[in-house]
């Protein structure tokens, strides 16, 4: 079952000089119910038009967009409570506790205080935060505030996630392992995720399937993790990946590619 569905999208803005900039064209994807897509590609390649498109923050030029049967951008408010997003920084409230900024969407939605900090605790424990539940975000790492904004955006019950390079500012260490609980945790609640990221060995290590983006903003491959990876191996999925991002294959540039894209 298709939760999310692009159809034929284009998007277009008209610079100073009248010129037209094509940010999507032609842009065509489904996602289904349960599947955990990682969307990867250079810079300037569409995914955060895509992204934005999915969320209703602008509409199409041409084609549709549907989420859950429903137009993101016309009927925003219909969707409301059933997305949730993870941004690359954390955005917590500098003057609510760990607790209140897991609990604050909950909050919104004018859920009982009691009942939407039960829940907001039950998060943080999920993510090993619960002893620092009354703590401000000054007082917490940048691992541990990221941990704060998942436990945020899984605390509505949202039926999807959808997640913009959230690791990205993170050492290595801290954000495999968060990549590791976000995985499981995905999986543990039957959810559906988006990640979009820069990173190849973070769509792997993520993703059920990947897709790869290219400008103007649209799908150039698509790849099933687990059959590519006993197809090709880690390695040639990387280089395979690499191709499609559209590096032109040289050793030197594509030495560039993975130091910048690892």
């Amino acid at each position: 079952m298709s939760i999310v569905k692009f159809s034929g999208v284009g998007k277009h803005f008209e610079r100073d000089n009248s010129d037209l900039h094509f940010a999507a064209k032609d842009l065509s994807l489904q996602i289904e119910k349960g599947e955990l897509i990682a969307v990867v590609g250079k810079t300037g390649c569409g995914k955060s038009t895509m992204f934005n498109l999915l969320i209703g923050l602008i509409e199409p030029t041409v084609g549709t967009v549907e989420v859950l049967g429903k137009d993101p951008f016309k009927e925003f408010h219909a969707l409301s409570g059933k997305l949730s997003v993870v941004f690359q920084n954390d955005r917590l409230l500098p003057w609510r506790t760990a607790l209140e900024n897991v609990a604050y969407g909950l909050e919104l939605r004018k859920m009982p205080k009691k009942e939407r900090l039960a829940i907001g605790l039950d998060w943080l424990k999920r993510l090993g935060l619960d002893m620092h539940a009354h703590q401000w975000p000054h007082a917490l790492s940048g691992g541990m505030r990221q941990r704060v904004s998942i436990a945020r955006a899984f605390a509505t019950d949202p039926e999807i996630l959808l997640c913009d390079e959230p690791f990205s500012a993170l050492d290595e260490l801290t954000g495999a392992k968060l990549r590791q609980e976000f995985r499981r945790l995905v999986k543990e609640t039957h959810k559906t995720g988006v990640f979009v990221t820069h990173s190849i060995r973070e769509a792997i290590e993520i993703g059920d399937r990947i897709m790869v983006f290219r400008a103007p903003g649209h799908v150039a491959d698509e790849f099933n993790v687990k059959e590519a990876l006993q197809e090709l191996g880690e390695e040639g999925l990387k280089q395979k990946i690499l191709h499609e991002m559209g590096n032109d294959g040289s050793p030197r540039e594509l030495g560039a590619a993975e130091e910048l894209y690892k």
